[in-house]
Parts: C-alpha cells; sequence; structure tokens
C-alpha cells in the first residue's frame, strides 16, 4: 500500500522553510514528503498511517 501522508492525521505543515513538512507521529521535520523519509530510512512503508477524519464524521 502506498502512503499517502497528505490523508494522514499525523501530517503536519511546519514554518521552518528548510522541513516544511512534518509527522507528528515519528515526530520529524523534513523537506520531503514524510513517508518517503521513513521507506529510506527504514526499507519499509510508513507503519503509523492512519487515515485523517471527515469533517463531518465524530472524533
Amino acid at each position: 500500500m502506498k502512503v499517502n501522508c497528505f490523508r494522514c492525521k499525523y501530517f503536519k505543515v511546519t514554518w521552518d522553510p528548510g522541513h516544511p513538512r512534518g509527522c507528528t507521529a515519528y515526530n520529524f521535520k523534513t523537506g520531503q514528503i514524510p513517508s518517503i523519509v521513513v521507506k529510506q530510512s527504514s526499507g519499509m512503508e510508513c507503519l503509523k498511517f492512519e487515515p485523517k477524519k471527515s469533517k463531518g464524521e465524530r472524533r
């Protein structure tokens, strides 16, 4: 399964111009898409992916 960070609840946009994307599950910032960094670092797809809740969905 290909992970889409933009649809993950742990994805965040940061104020750091050099590292504009981040992952709160793994607690890091990057200039790339976080799932690509996880794949390059571990050799595995991201295991922390969780889809964002829909706006009408209760938490």
